[in-house]
């Protein structure tokens, strides 16, 4: 009987050894796929994370490129008058008959446009192109002497006087003040009286 109960015991320790020894794969296998769990989320959240991220820079580009196609449609439908010659996204015109700078100024503003403004060599270089004698620009310093504006209130950035200008006359008398500017084909500005009747230019925007 002793060596039945010793058999017994022998089984239950080993019954019990072999339950210990099964559990502990069992918890490395459901932390292991805990962990798998765990891991997945994290990942789904990346992708979806990233997949919104992508959507919205998609978004942003798309909008950014229709801006920029919209943009060219509206300047390659912008056209001039009939008379007017384009130059960048404005207009502009050579007037064909002569008067003095107010009247000159007064035409193009009848017009919906004003006298030209410079403020770039491209631009006064086809300005130049488009003339061929002495022409009125909206330059002037009429409201204060020494102090040069444009009629359309833009920054006086550009100067291209002709030698010796401006000189307001050299103080004489018979010329008088010389207040108002024009440009020469020689591409040089010249201060001139206002009453002088020369050809002017208008501008506007297309």
């Amino acid at each position: 009987m002793e060596k039945i109960y010793d058999n017994a015991v022998d089984v239950k320790t080993l019954s019990s050894s072999s339950s210990t020894i099964q559990e502990g794969p069992r918890r490395l296998l459901r932390a292991s796929v805990l962990g798998l769990g765990l891991l997945s989320v994290f990942l789904l959240a990346g992708l979806i994370g990233l997949a919104v991220h992508y959507h919205n820079s998609v978004g942003v580009r798309d909008q950014r490129i229709n801006q920029l196609v919209d943009r060219l449609q509206s300047l390659m439908a912008k056209t001039c008058p009939e008379g007017w010659r384009m130059f960048g996204c404005s207009c502009y015109n050579l007037s064909t008959e002569k008067a003095s700078w107010e009247q000159s100024r007064d035409n193009c503003r009848a017009r919906g446009a004003h006298l030209v403004t410079v403020d770039s060599n491209k631009k006064q270089e086809f300005i130049t192109r488009m003339i061929k004698e002495d022409t009125w620009i909206g330059l002037s310093d009429r409201e204060e002497e020494g102090t040069w504006t444009w009629v359309d209130g833009s920054p006086l950035n550009l100067t291209l006087w002709e030698e010796a200008q401006p000189d307001n006359g050299e103080g004489d008398r018979k010329i008088g003040e010389e207040d108002c500017v024009n440009i020469n084909p020689s591409t040089w500005w010249k201060d001139r009286s206002c009453r002088n009747h020369l050809p002017w230019i208008c501008e506007k925007e297309a």
